[in-house]
């Protein structure tokens, strides 16, 4: 499709997690590469990670007053009407001053208020849906906006089939657009090439289980001299820290957070992940033998029906999280000595990757503005 050269005008809203938030930006960042001109304004909620996220990718964000409804009894249910009608105005307020051509969302709080004025204005309008479950949000959205990109196929289950595209999760691109060469990702982490490498992400926060799992089979990686590049999460780098009773071992390579992941994905024998929907599609992308471990603590148990795609296609394996502490080290060290099943798994999660997602949401957006 040929993409007319006019300044088009794009809102785009969502956020609370990385997502939901990277998502948004890799779109962002796709629509400028389509057409530079264009006119790009974030709206997200006040507060939570995307304020600063987006200001960080060089985008302009608008906070809205708005939050979650509680699934518990909380005091703070009862101030969430009062969030929700201020929030609608200023979100009309917004389309009034940006007049936009296109209204995105990508799930989370900010999205609701935005889309639904946006469609009652008669604004051309498209959700983009991360996981296998759909959100409580786009549900609710998906009778009134115009297109629905998803990341996985049979989800006309939640939304009307006429309006879905399937077009993969859009990744950061700063991870993807120059692999590095295994010497200088094997150098940036001062490590030996000739040992199995073993990454463990639990996202930017963390997670308790992963982290607990791997700390109690430390001494079984060593033993089977693995090198290990462990993300931690912020919330428990310094805990762990405090409970490392021995020397810091010259195989280990510990961070809070891992900024440069494009390295750490290159000389990983093996990946243990959470099974977000925007960590599968890292995998996916990276091609790497992996084990998911599914969060319990996420609505309708959707990381496991995420994993579970995989599995039925013998693109990743599965520990569940109550059996992550007793079953997870076997398996990642039974997966890092068996070379047949890191290349089937390899081989059949790159086959399901989707490296044009961001680029081809961009298309359908401005194929919405004209």
């Amino acid at each position: 499709m040929g993409i007319r050269h006019r300044t088009y005008r794009i809102m785009i809203s969502g956020g609370g997690t990385g997502g939901h938030i990277y998502p948004a930006i890799s779109i962002a960042q796709a629509l400028k590469a389509l057409n530079s001109d264009v006119q790009i304004l974030f709206v997200g909620a006040r507060g939570k990670m995307e304020m600063k996220k987006v200001s960080e990718a060089g985008f302009e964000i608008e906070g809205l007053w708005i939050s979650g409804l509680q699934r518990r009894i909380s005091i703070k249910n009862l101030i969430f009407p009062i969030k929700l009608m201020w929030s609608l105005m200023k979100s009309f307020q917004l389309i009034r001053s940006f007049k936009p051509d296109v209204v995105v969302g990508v799930g989370g709080y900010a999205s609701g208020p935005l889309l639904c004025m946006a469609t009652l204005n008669k604004i051309p309008t498209l959700i983009q849906e991360q996981n296998s479950y759909a959100g409580l949000t786009n549900k609710w959205l998906s009778k009134s906006v115009s297109t629905i990109c998803v990341a996985y196929e049979n989800m006309d289950k939640f939304f009307p089939k006429h309006k879905i595209v399937l077009t993969g999760n859009p990744v950061r691109k700063d991870i993807f657009q120059d692999s590095p060469q295994a010497g200088k990702a094997y150098a940036f982490f001062k490590l030996n090439p000739d040992k199995k490498t073993l990454l463990v992400i639990g996202g930017s926060l963390g997670a308790k289980t992963v982290n607990e799992s791997i700390f109690l089979g430390l001494e079984q990686l060593w033993s089977a001299d693995i090198q290990l590049i462990w993300q931690t999460g912020g919330f428990y780098y310094s805990q762990i820290m405090s409970e490392m009773k021995k020397p810091w071992n010259e195989r280990l390579r510990m961070y809070d957070f891992i900024k440069e992941m494009q390295y750490a994905y290159t000389i990983a024998d093996a990946v243990v992940s959470r099974a977000g929907a925007m960590s599968i599609s890292e995998l996916m992308l990276s091609a790497k033998p992996s084990i998911l471990i599914p969060s319990p603590n996420v609505v309708a148990d959707h990381q496991t029906l995420n994993a579970q795609n995989l599995i039925s296609r013998g693109a990743a394996l599965m520990v569940s999280d109550a059996m992550a502490r007793k079953m997870l080290l076997k398996t990642a060290l039974s997966l890092l000595l068996d070379e047949k099943q890191q290349k089937g798994l390899s081989e059949n999660i790159a086959a399901m990757g989707r490296p044009n997602a961001a680029i081809d949401i961009a298309k359908k957006i401005i194929e919405l503005a004209t």
